[in-house]
C-alpha cells in the first residue's frame, strides 16, 4: 500500500483511570510529521512504527493521537524512515553540546534521580571563576563517556558516564565548592546514583512545530 502523504489526525488530552471530557482536535499531519513523533516513542524500529501505524493510536506527551489505521509498505517505509538520523557510536563526546545530565541508578529496576540542565548548572556562587556544570563537564571530558544511543526524544545522542568511587568524589567536591545554596541541595541524590547520561542535541532531523507548541502550552 503506498504511504500517505497526509493523515488527518485526532488528538486529546490523556487522562488515565477515567473518560476524559476534553475537546478532541483534529489536525492534516504530513507523514514525516507523523513519523517524527512516533519515533519519539518507539525509536528507529521499523517493525514497531509499522504496529504502529497499522494500529491508529499512540500516546505522546500526555496526549492521545489516533488516525484511521494503514499498513505501510516495507521498502516504501524504510524510505521515508532513511532521512531520520541514526545512532551513530563514532561520535565523540563534545562537552560544548551537552545541554542535561541524567543521574540514574541500573539494576533490575532503573530509576532517574536527578535532571540538571545546563542553565541551572552553570548558575555559580559568589567569587567562583568556574560553575558545578563547567566542572562536571570536565570530569565527564576527561574519562571519555561511553556513547548509548541516540534519543529521538530528545533530538540528541546520549553518552554515559558510569560512577565510581573516584569521579564521585571528584563531584562531590565540585558541588560543594561551587554549586549554590539551591544546586547543592538537589544534588544530595549524587551518592545513590551509578551512572550519568548526558544529553548532547543534535541538529539533524524534522520537528513538527505545532507538536511543540502543544507541548509548551500543555
Amino acid at each position: 500500500m503506498t504511504l500517505p502523504e497526509s493523515i488527518l489526525v485526532r488528538y486529546t488530552e490523556e487522562e488515565a483511570g477515567y473518560v476524559t471530557v476534553r475537546p478532541v482536535v483534529r489536525q492534516t499531519f504530513r507523514l514525516d510529521e507523523l513519523l517524527d513523533m512516533i519515533l519519539s516513542v518507539t525509536g528507529k524500529n521499523a517493525a514497531r512504527v509499522r504496529q504502529i501505524l497499522h494500529s491508529g493510536t499512540i500516546v505522546y506527551h500526555f496526549y492521545r493521537y489516533s488516525w484511521s489505521g494503514f499498513d505501510a509498505d516495507e521498502a516504501e517505509l524504510s524510505a521515508s524512515l532513511m532521512p531520520f538520523p541514526d545512532a551513530d557510536p563514532s561520535r565523540p563526546f563534545d562537552a560544548g553540546k551537552c545541554t542535561l545530565a541524567v543521574f540514574e541508578t541500573v539494576g533490575a529496576h532503573p530509576k532517574q534521580l536527578l535532571e540538571l540542565n545546563r542553565t541551572a548548572g552553570l548558575k555559580r556562587r559568589m567569587f567562583r571563576g568556574q560553575s558545578f556544570w563547567e566542572r562536571l563537564l570536565e570530569i565527564a571530558a576527561t574519562e571519555k563517556p561511553t556513547y548509548q544511543n541516540y534519543s529521538y526524544g530528545q533530538r540528541a545522542d546520549l553518552y554515559r558516564l558510569d560512577l565510581n568511587g573516584e569521579n564521585v568524589l571528584q563531584i562531590a567536591q565540585a558541588a560543594k565548592r561551587l554549586a549554590p545554596g539551591k544546586l547543592r541541595s538537589v544534588l544530595h541524590a549524587l551518592p545513590d546514583a551509578s551512572r550519568i547520561l548526558l544529553v548532547c542535541p543534535r541538529s539533524a532531523g524534522t520537528r513538527n512545530p505545532d507538536t511543540q507548541q502543544r507541548e509548551k502550552t500543555s
